[in-house]
């Protein structure tokens, strides 16, 4: 049976045809819940019982807890496109929204269990994910995405240290487990957006027959990409280290100068594309923001929210909301609604920096918050018909439809 096929032949809910709909759909729900927590927790509150500090609980669960829910409906999206085989749909893909599920309750009781228990409910799907990606790479000989498993394994890594960190006392926000996570993260933005930016925005510029197209991919692009592992290995492992402002300064400068190449201006009239490139350029401009952090000139939090809130929150919201109308049969153009997430998490970004510069300023903060949440809030009630409803039939798309 073909995926197309598997596709045509699932009868049970439209919510687990494709592991797409779920994941996105919790993940942003999530996603606002957490932060009107945090927002509560900023107050003074003390709405879960955690084992951990409010501050690790806040940078997990946006780090490894959204973002790897958004990662999971990436991966088995992408990869039955990438390798030709079946999707998982019904109820094994219900079991794998389970474990996300129950990786987000472990969290927020942790205070309730010990910290092995937590640990290793919070695992679960990252485990998951690599077994199942990993089948898929050798049964499909997709070797070209090798890269990928490495990158979600390294992700899966930090998590567990974050936890072993956490559950020896320290400021696991602020350790290795942290660095290593993110790390992994914007490697996969650097890989895999410098794979669809360039290919969603060719196609459509070709389609209008502009003259004007990016650059394919080249040996430049290799080194750029080389670079950013070198950058994001010493911010890892050493991330005080004197040459690290000066690495950071370089790489930022590289990925900047790979954006230019392509054609960004001129997506301008599809928010779906410039949203994307915003997004790569929030990924370039963060390795500036931890260069200036390293020389003292910027508070370290709001640096580190360039890449988090910026590069992570503003390329998921894109490539969610891409992903979602293109396989569920829409055309691939954002309206109003889409758009104003859009400006409510570009705004959440620029309140969270303003924080940093104005630390006498507490409500940027609270601010900050809101704007998130009617970002992604508003994307899961936005886009709640199109998750969990039926496909359309397609129509007539701005550029090549379903790429996740």
């Amino acid at each position: 049976m073909s995926t197309s096929q598997r596709m045509r032949s699932y009868r049970g809910p439209a919510l687990f045809s494709h592991g797409f709909r779920p994941f996105f759909l919790l993940s942003s729900a999530w996603a606002a819940l957490a932060m009107g927590l945090w927002i509560a927790m900023l107050a003074g509150a003390a709405p879960l019982p955690l084992a951990m500090d409010p501050f690790s609980w806040h940078a997990h669960e946006f780090l490894y807890g959204y973002l790897g829910g958004v990662i999971g409906g990436f991966v088995l999206t992408a990869v039955p496109n990438w390798t030709g085989r079946l999707p998982v749909t019904g109820a094994p893909l219900a079991g794998l929204v389970g474990l996300w599920l129950l990786g987000r309750v472990a969290m927020a009781l942790s205070g309730l269990a010990g910290w092995l228990p937590v640990m290793l409910a919070d695992l679960a799907l990252g485990l998951a994910l690599l077994g199942f990606l990993a089948r898929e790479i050798v049964s499909g000989r997709n070797w070209r995405n090798l890269p990928v498993l490495a990158l979600i394994g390294v992700f899966a890594a930090g998590n567990a240290l974050f936890h072993l960190e956490a559950a020896g006392g320290g400021a696991a926000f602020e350790g290795m487990g942290m660095r290593l996570g993110l790390a992994a993260a914007l490697a996969l933005i650097a890989l895999i957006g410098g794979r669809i930016i360039p290919s969603f925005t060719r196609n459509w510029l070709a389609a209008r027959k502009s003259p004007h197209l990016p650059v394919p991919f080249n040996r430049r692009d290799g080194m750029v990409l080389g670079l950013t592992l070198a950058a994001l290995a010493g911010f890892v492992a050493a991330p005080q280290a004197a040459p690290m402002p000066w690495l950071m300064l370089a790489c930022g400068a590289a990925h900047l100068w790979r954006l230019s190449r392509w054609q960004g201006p001129r997506t301008r009239p599809e928010p779906l594309l410039w949203v994307m490139h915003l997004a790569y350029a929030a990924l370039a401009l963060g390795f500036w923001a931890e260069a200036a952090a390293g020389l003292g000139l910027v508070a370290p939090g709001a640096a580190r929210h360039v890449w988090l809130a910026g590069a992570i929150g503003m390329m998921t919201l894109a490539v969610m909301s891409r992903a979602s109308l293109g396989h569920s049969g829409r055309p691939l153009h954002a309206g109003g609604g889409t758009v104003a997430l859009y400006l409510a998490l570009l705004g959440s970004v620029a309140a969270r920096l303003l924080a940093g510069l104005l630390p006498g300023q507490p409500w940027l903060l609270h601010l900050s918050g809101l704007l998130w949440i009617a970002a992604f809030g508003g994307f899961a009630l936005l886009y709640l018909p199109v998750l969990a409803g039926p496909k359309r039939a397609a129509k007539a798309v701005s550029g090549r439809p379903g790429a996740a």
